[in-house]
């Protein structure tokens, strides 16, 4: 295919009439409908009806084309019928873009937008109009698909969403011996890769050339995969724009076919993602930073426990059991007839013995001691005092008698049974718990189930929700794995898995 140069374009774009100029003009206009990031609306002038629409409109408004093409226009773009018609007849023989300022205040609209472009598209047998609507896209909308049917005048549409499009439209070609050629390259070729059409058309290996090994081994891969499968190629990947020394990060999608010489064509567009691959990069960080600042706070609180824990014990316990010898002591010197302080002392002792337990009750929250028995032991016990304490039945099995667990993960696994026993208390209303702790040469896994009435999974996104959040953050910390759904009967399931 000849190279068409930008003068050729804008000076006639009927050129792109001539099969011979642009090959597959509706392949193209397919990839760019599902790769452009913007809201892109085709309608037909005389009718107002919608005739086509972008991936991401099709994303942004979790609707299928038939659902949107009964949508009311202001519903739809946030400007009237009226509008719209009033600025076909005004532009009927304009080729440039204009501009419409929808309605402040179209509660109908789906999603909140910019300045609308619209260009005016006259063929033989329809009028077209071309809406670009600039929205907040969600990263999946260009996963989505889209609907689109026969257009006439598609030549012209092209060219017209061709020359406003960020990205790069392109078709690449692999032949039967492996040569690879670029078969036509939009005008977003130099502004993407630093590389202008002619050069890239003649040294098609320089594409290749911008990536590293690894990503070039990749989207090689990818190639190979879709051409097979005659699937979808998706890839993304850096480039080094020599140039400007600058690395740049692009997605590629596009779509393959089968040509009569054995060759595979792919027809697609490429976009920048530089932006939103430095965001996810941060925003990565940041959850990587705050896992361990929580892992850091979690060890702290825990170190903290373990220390009042010891000093309830040592110094409180003492003390006690000083008062407790002494009041002993008291009441051996007591004689009969003084019963009055003897029932006093008696008293006394009493209260001393409450204390004592509840010292032990204490300490054994802030640092169970019976963790230094190991782990299995530690929950079996955990287990026993729930039932003891809330007359529910409660079962603890587990394949291994010990299990080798660090401190952290011991201490994350019984914390996370300690506030999964407590939520049962307190909202489950169940009538039978169970616990299970197994592990494998890969990881160790706890679950605890009961038949209560189960979690509703709006409780998980409360703002106050700090138990569920709390464990999972324990397990986060520890590259580990949460999750607490409903069963199929009655009831909740928490599981908890941890690598070995």
């Amino acid at each position: 295919m000849s190279a068409l140069s930008d003068h050729s374009l804008r000076s006639d774009p009927s050129m792109l009439l001539d099969p011979s100029m642009l090959l597959d003009h509706r392949m193209l206009l397919d990839a760019l409908l599902r790769g452009v990031s913007d809201e892109v609306y085709v309608f037909d002038a005389a009718p107002m009806q919608l005739l086509a629409a972008s991936a991401s409109v099709l994303a942004n408004s979790q609707q299928s084309l038939a659902a949107l093409q009964q949508l009311p226009l202001e519903s739809l773009v946030g400007v009237s019928q009226h509008e719209l018609r009033r600025y076909t007849v005004d532009h009927t023989t304009s080729t440039e873009f204009g501009y419409l300022q929808p309605a402040q205040a179209a509660a109908a609209t789906l999603i909140e937008h910019k300045l609308l472009r619209v260009m005016t598209i006259p063929s033989a047998t329809q009028t077209l109009l071309l809406l670009f609507k600039t929205a907040a896209i969600k990263p999946a909308a260009v996963n989505a698909g889209y609907q689109q049917p026969a257009l006439d005048g598609s030549e012209a549409l092209f060219y017209a969403m061709v020359s406003n499009t960020p990205g790069l439209v392109f078709q690449f070609e692999r032949a039967l011996n492996g040569e690879v050629s670029f078969v036509y390259l939009s005008e977003g070729c130099q502004a993407l890769l630093g590389l202008s059409v002619d050069e890239l058309k003649q040294q098609p290996l320089l594409f290749y050339a911008l990536m590293n090994s690894r990503d070039r081994d990749t989207l090689r891969r990818r190639l190979t995969l879709s051409a097979l499968n005659l699937s979808l190629l998706d890839w993304e990947g850096r480039v080094w724009i020599d140039g400007w020394h600058d690395i740049k990060w692009i997605n590629v999608r596009a779509f393959p076919r089968l040509l009569a010489n054995g060759s595979i064509q792919w027809v697609g567009i490429m976009m920048n993602i530089t932006q939103s691959k430095n965001e996810k990069h941060e925003i990565e960080q940041s959850r990587r930073d705050l896992a361990q600042l929580t892992a850091h706070m979690e060890q702290i609180k825990e170190d903290e426990r373990s220390r009042i824990a010891r000093e309830i014990h040592d110094d409180v316990g003492g003390n006690l059991t000083v008062i407790k010898i002494g009041l002993a002591a008291i009441i051996n010197r007591l004689k009969p007839e003084q019963s009055a302080l003897l029932a006093q002392a008696q008293s006394l002792e009493a209260i001393v013995d409450n204390t004592f337990s509840a010292v032990h009750r204490i300490a054994s929250d802030l640092r169970p001691s019976v963790l230094d028995l190991g782990i299995v032991a530690a929950l079996e016990w955990q287990c026993r005092e729930f039932e003891r304490q809330l007359a529910i039945p409660c079962q603890f099995s587990s394949a291994q008698a010990e299990i080798d667990v660090t401190i952290e993960q011991a201490i994350t696994l019984f914390r996370i049974c300690q506030e999964s026993m407590s939520n049962i208390a307190k909202h489950a209303h169940a009538a039978q718990v169970a616990v299970d702790l197994t592990a494998n040469a890969n990881e160790i896994v706890m679950t605890i189930s009961d038949n209560g009435v189960g979690i509703n999974s709006a409780d998980a996104l409360k703002v106050n929700a700090f138990g569920l959040r709390g464990m999972q953050e324990r397990v986060t910390a520890l590259q580990g794995s949460f999750s607490i759904a409903n069963t199929r009967l009655p009831g909740t399931l928490t599981t908890v898995r941890l690598p070995v």
